[in-house]
Protein backbone atom coordinates (compact mmCIF):
# COMPACT_ATOMS: atom_id res chain seq x y z
CA UNK A 1 0.00 0.00 0.00
CA UNK A 2 1.26 3.50 -0.81
CA UNK A 3 1.97 5.82 2.08
CA UNK A 4 -0.47 8.64 2.70
CA UNK A 5 0.39 12.32 2.36
CA UNK A 6 0.83 14.61 5.36
CA UNK A 7 -0.78 18.03 4.88
CA UNK A 8 -0.75 20.81 7.47
CA UNK A 9 -3.14 23.77 7.53
CA UNK A 10 -1.69 26.80 9.32
CA UNK A 11 -2.85 30.34 9.95
CA UNK A 12 -3.48 33.02 12.52
CA UNK A 13 -6.36 32.66 14.93
CA UNK A 14 -9.26 34.07 12.94
CA UNK A 15 -7.82 33.03 9.58
CA UNK A 16 -10.63 30.58 8.86
CA UNK A 17 -8.70 27.35 9.41
CA UNK A 18 -11.69 25.51 10.82
CA UNK A 19 -13.91 26.46 7.90
CA UNK A 20 -11.30 25.53 5.29
CA UNK A 21 -10.45 22.23 6.95
CA UNK A 22 -14.15 21.35 6.98
CA UNK A 23 -14.50 22.24 3.29
CA UNK A 24 -11.38 20.27 2.43
CA UNK A 25 -12.68 17.25 4.34
CA UNK A 26 -15.91 17.47 2.38
CA UNK A 27 -14.05 17.49 -0.94
CA UNK A 28 -11.89 14.54 0.07
CA UNK A 29 -14.96 12.60 1.17
CA UNK A 30 -16.77 13.39 -2.07
CA UNK A 31 -13.83 12.02 -4.04
CA UNK A 32 -13.55 9.00 -1.73
CA UNK A 33 -9.94 9.82 -0.86
CA UNK A 34 -8.94 8.25 2.49
CA UNK A 35 -8.04 10.87 5.10
CA UNK A 36 -7.94 11.57 8.81
CA UNK A 37 -8.29 14.97 10.47
CA UNK A 38 -6.06 15.71 13.42
CA UNK A 39 -4.84 18.77 15.29
CA UNK A 40 -2.33 20.20 17.69
CA UNK A 41 -2.54 20.47 20.62
CA UNK A 42 -3.65 16.84 20.57
CA UNK A 43 -6.17 15.03 22.74
CA UNK A 44 -3.34 13.30 24.60
CA UNK A 45 -2.41 14.28 28.17
CA UNK A 46 0.25 16.69 26.91
CA UNK A 47 -2.33 18.43 24.74
CA UNK A 48 -4.56 18.96 27.77
CA UNK A 49 -1.73 20.70 29.63
CA UNK A 50 -1.20 22.98 26.64
CA UNK A 51 -4.88 23.90 26.29
CA UNK A 52 -5.08 24.79 29.99
CA UNK A 53 -2.12 27.13 29.54
CA UNK A 54 -3.51 28.69 26.35
CA UNK A 55 -6.78 29.40 28.16
CA UNK A 56 -4.86 31.09 30.97
CA UNK A 57 -5.86 28.46 33.54
CA UNK A 58 -2.24 27.45 34.19
CA UNK A 59 0.78 29.75 34.02
CA UNK A 60 3.64 28.39 31.89
CA UNK A 61 6.86 30.03 30.79
CA UNK A 62 7.53 30.32 27.05
CA UNK A 63 10.20 27.62 27.31
CA UNK A 64 7.76 25.32 29.13
CA UNK A 65 5.17 25.88 26.39
CA UNK A 66 7.70 25.13 23.67
CA UNK A 67 8.79 21.95 25.45
CA UNK A 68 5.19 20.83 25.99
CA UNK A 69 4.38 21.32 22.30
CA UNK A 70 7.50 19.34 21.38
CA UNK A 71 6.48 16.46 23.65
CA UNK A 72 2.91 16.56 22.36
CA UNK A 73 4.12 16.57 18.75
CA UNK A 74 6.39 13.60 19.34
CA UNK A 75 3.48 11.63 20.78
CA UNK A 76 1.30 12.78 17.89
CA UNK A 77 3.76 11.33 15.40
CA UNK A 78 4.63 8.14 17.25
CA UNK A 79 1.40 6.92 18.86
CA UNK A 80 1.05 3.30 17.63
CA UNK A 81 -2.75 3.44 17.48
CA UNK A 82 -3.65 6.77 15.88
CA UNK A 83 -0.37 8.60 15.41
CA UNK A 84 0.54 10.40 12.21
CA UNK A 85 3.19 7.83 11.32
CA UNK A 86 0.76 4.92 11.76
CA UNK A 87 -1.92 6.59 9.62
CA UNK A 88 0.49 7.46 6.82
CA UNK A 89 1.91 3.94 6.75
CA UNK A 90 -1.66 2.62 6.42
CA UNK A 91 -2.15 4.73 3.30
CA UNK A 92 -4.31 7.34 5.00
CA UNK A 93 -3.77 11.01 4.14
CA UNK A 94 -3.42 13.14 7.27
CA UNK A 95 -4.81 16.70 7.45
CA UNK A 96 -3.41 18.42 10.54
CA UNK A 97 -4.65 21.69 12.05
CA UNK A 98 -1.35 23.32 13.14
CA UNK A 99 2.07 21.71 13.46
CA UNK A 100 5.63 22.81 14.16
CA UNK A 101 5.22 25.94 12.04
CA UNK A 102 2.92 27.21 14.80
CA UNK A 103 5.49 26.42 17.48
CA UNK A 104 8.17 28.28 15.56
CA UNK A 105 5.92 31.32 15.08
CA UNK A 106 4.25 31.50 18.50
CA UNK A 107 6.90 30.21 20.92
CA UNK A 108 9.64 31.55 18.65
CA UNK A 109 8.60 35.07 19.64
CA UNK A 110 9.90 34.50 23.17
CA UNK A 111 12.45 31.67 23.14
CA UNK A 112 14.08 32.25 19.76
CA UNK A 113 14.92 29.79 17.02
CA UNK A 114 18.35 28.69 18.26
CA UNK A 115 17.11 25.56 20.02
CA UNK A 116 13.45 25.56 19.00
CA UNK A 117 14.05 25.02 15.29
CA UNK A 118 16.53 22.12 15.53
CA UNK A 119 14.50 20.55 18.36
CA UNK A 120 11.55 20.26 15.97
CA UNK A 121 13.18 19.86 12.56
CA UNK A 122 16.00 17.52 13.57
CA UNK A 123 14.04 15.23 15.89
CA UNK A 124 13.90 11.84 14.12
CA UNK A 125 10.45 11.13 15.58
CA UNK A 126 8.86 14.26 14.12
CA UNK A 127 7.58 13.79 10.57
CA UNK A 128 8.09 16.47 7.92
CA UNK A 129 4.84 17.42 6.14
CA UNK A 130 4.44 17.02 2.39
CA UNK A 131 2.66 20.38 2.27
CA UNK A 132 1.92 23.32 4.55
CA UNK A 133 -0.96 25.57 3.50
CA UNK A 134 -0.80 28.94 5.26
CA UNK A 135 -4.07 30.88 5.33
CA UNK A 136 -2.94 34.48 5.41
CA UNK A 137 -5.13 37.35 6.60
CA UNK A 138 -4.20 40.88 7.69
CA UNK A 139 -4.02 41.45 11.44
CA UNK A 140 -7.17 43.58 11.47
CA UNK A 141 -9.17 40.88 9.68
CA UNK A 142 -8.06 38.18 12.12
CA UNK A 143 -8.76 40.47 15.10
CA UNK A 144 -12.23 41.34 13.79
CA UNK A 145 -13.16 37.71 13.21
CA UNK A 146 -12.04 36.73 16.70
CA UNK A 147 -14.01 39.61 18.25
CA UNK A 148 -17.13 38.63 16.31
CA UNK A 149 -16.93 34.92 17.03
CA UNK A 150 -15.79 34.52 20.62
CA UNK A 151 -16.69 35.74 24.09
CA UNK A 152 -13.15 35.38 25.41
CA UNK A 153 -9.64 35.28 23.99
CA UNK A 154 -6.67 33.00 24.52
CA UNK A 155 -3.27 34.33 25.50
CA UNK A 156 -2.05 34.76 21.90
CA UNK A 157 -5.24 36.42 20.63
CA UNK A 158 -4.62 40.07 21.50
CA UNK A 159 -4.28 42.37 18.50
CA UNK A 160 -0.60 42.99 19.28
CA UNK A 161 0.13 39.28 19.58
CA UNK A 162 -1.68 38.55 16.30
CA UNK A 163 0.49 41.10 14.48
CA UNK A 164 3.68 39.71 15.99
CA UNK A 165 2.74 36.13 15.16
CA UNK A 166 1.99 36.99 11.54
CA UNK A 167 5.43 38.60 11.20
CA UNK A 168 7.03 35.56 12.81
CA UNK A 169 5.31 33.12 10.44
CA UNK A 170 6.81 34.88 7.44
CA UNK A 171 10.19 34.96 9.14
CA UNK A 172 9.92 31.20 9.69
CA UNK A 173 8.97 30.56 6.07
CA UNK A 174 12.00 32.54 4.97
CA UNK A 175 14.53 30.50 6.94
CA UNK A 176 13.16 26.96 6.74
CA UNK A 177 15.63 24.58 5.10
CA UNK A 178 15.05 23.22 1.62
CA UNK A 179 12.40 20.55 1.27
CA UNK A 180 9.54 22.39 2.97
CA UNK A 181 6.66 23.01 0.57
CA UNK A 182 4.74 26.10 1.71
CA UNK A 183 1.67 27.45 -0.08
CA UNK A 184 0.50 30.88 1.11
CA UNK A 185 -3.15 31.62 0.32
CA UNK A 186 -5.05 34.89 0.75
CA UNK A 187 -7.75 33.87 3.23
CA UNK A 188 -9.41 37.28 3.51
CA UNK A 189 -11.64 36.41 0.52
CA UNK A 190 -14.91 34.52 0.37
CA UNK A 191 -14.56 30.99 1.81
CA UNK A 192 -15.42 29.35 -1.53
CA UNK A 193 -12.60 31.20 -3.31
CA UNK A 194 -10.15 30.27 -0.57
CA UNK A 195 -11.32 26.64 -0.67
CA UNK A 196 -10.67 26.46 -4.41
CA UNK A 197 -7.05 27.52 -3.92
CA UNK A 198 -6.63 25.18 -0.96
CA UNK A 199 -7.91 22.25 -2.98
CA UNK A 200 -5.61 23.03 -5.91
CA UNK A 201 -2.60 23.06 -3.57
CA UNK A 202 -3.65 19.82 -1.88
CA UNK A 203 -4.46 18.04 -5.14
CA UNK A 204 -1.01 18.91 -6.46
CA UNK A 205 0.40 16.82 -3.61
CA UNK A 206 -2.19 14.02 -3.68
CA UNK A 207 -2.58 13.66 -7.44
Amino acid sequence: MNCGKFIVIEGLDGSGKGTQISLLAGELSRRKIPFQLTAEPTQYATGGLIRDALAGLTKRTPAEMAALFLADRTAHCENPVDGIGKLLSDGVNVICDRYYYSSLAYQGMDVGFEWLMPANLDCPAIIRPDLCVFLDVPTEVADGRIAAGRNSREIYETRDAIARVREKYFEVFGILPEGHKIKIIDASREPSAVAKDVWEAVWEVLG
